[in-house]
């Protein structure tokens, strides 16, 4: 949601979706190619849409597989993406993610054997890699966190990153790491059209509540802190005894959902917090809200993006992209409990007019970097 200067101008969802061209309609190009694109986690469906849109405008045939989880399949169905639904979620410990990821890599072998890709496409999916190594497939990983575990057998052939990571952070070679710029939120923000219809839609119409959105810790990661959890705890036990705050929140599965629930009833009893009970448009949450709070990183940044106050509890390694941010003013880091009552600032937020741009540096740099590997499996 952004901080490039050169954007395009935004668009609603359906807008969005109603210029992407049908599939299949224009002839094939001469140098027209096959990509596979793997949604693996709900971050995944907003930042590939619109880079899907480019693809295909010039002529790629693309074809998606999505894992049944975190929301995925719903933003997908949101955004009216073309896909296959293949695979879940199998638990987080370690023994059940790696039967999981053996699992979902069958599950996408007959689909993936029968599309013959010419180069598979994704923000991190594991199976989509595995499978790819497996098959001989050129693989390309868009990556914005350099602390990710990657694995000898998920290893990309290419990795695209944001010019603010430094290439000696990345487990690639140097001559297969390329660049774009600005964030990967850049890609898709600049789309955004609010619609202030989603508060009311939830029961929050009162202009007097100070509105903050909460992304729980993804405590089923690989780069889950404990540490995260507590922040989350005494975020809500401060946020929770103000009368004026109305919370939001957005658990990343229901399992969590229920939890969460569980153990702050009272805030749920009186309607001082709430769990949306369909899938709703998180960057339309983020800018009627006057602040955000994530153990996570997209959401944190997406809000940066928007230039919406956005305060961060994820206290596993943090990120060149998430210090670029708070180097900026634009992200707090909160590091510890004795922080949530200093540093938040609980304050109705005036929302400025959304400025509109003409062209999306971001997302032109990431489809011709893709191009440019696309060129090189020739």
């Amino acid at each position: 949601m952004s901080n490039a200067s050169e954007l395009e101008p935004p668009h609603t969802l359906d807008e969005v979706s109603s210029q992407q061209p049908a599939r299949g309609k224009a002839e094939a190009r001469s140098d027209s190619k096959k990509i596979w694109i793997d949604l693996d986690n709900s971050p995944h469906v907003p930042f590939f849409a619109p880079i899907i849109e480019e693809l295909e405008k010039s002529e790629h045939s693309v074809f998606v597989t999505a894992r049944d989880c975190f929301q995925v399949c719903d933003l997908a169905d949101l955004l009216h993406l073309d896909y296959r639904r293949v695979g879940r979620h199998y638990g987080k410990h370690t023994v059940l993610k790696l039967a999981g990821l053996g699992w979902r890599s069958l599950q996408l072998f007959p689909e993936i054997v029968r599309y013959k890709p010419d180069l598979a496409l994704s923000h991190g999916s594991r199976s989509q890699l595995l499978l790819a190594n497996l098959l001989r497939i050129p693989s390309v990983t868009v990556a914005d966190y350099e602390f990710a575990k990657i694995w000898m057998m998920v290893r990309p052939s290419w990795v695209i990153t944001p010019e603010i990571i430094p290439s000696d952070r990345i487990s690639s070679a140097g001559d297969r790491i390329l660049k774009y710029p600005g964030i990967k939120e850049d890609v898709y923000v600049p789309r955004f059209k609010p619609d202030s219809a989603v508060l009311e839609s939830l029961g929050l119409a009162s202009a007097s509540d100070v509105i903050v959105v909460i992304r729980p810790p993804a405590t089923e990661a690989h780069y889950h802190r404990p540490e995260t959890d507590e922040l989350f705890s005494a975020v809500l036990n401060f946020l929770g005894s103000k009368s004026n705050v109305k919370l939001i929140l957005l658990p990343r599965n229901d399992h969590q959902g229920q939890e969460i629930r569980h153990k702050w009833a009272a805030l749920f009893a009186n309607r001082q917090a709430l769990i949306p009970g369909q899938i709703v448009d998180g960057l339309n949450l983020i800018w009627h809200s006057d602040l955000v709070i994530s153990g996570g990183g997209t959401m944190n940044r997406e809000a940066a993006a928007l230039g919406v106050p956005v305060y961060s509890i994820f206290r596993g390694e943090i990120g060149a992209v998430d210090r670029y941010l708070a180097s900026e003013g634009r992200l707090t880091l909160i590091e510890c409990p004795q922080d949530v009552p200093i540093k938040l600032q609980l304050k109705k937020r005036i929302r400025p007019v959304l400025k509109q741009y003409q062209k999306n540096r971001t997302l032109q740099g990431i489809v011709d970097q893709i191009q440019c590997i696309l060129d090189r499996t020739n």
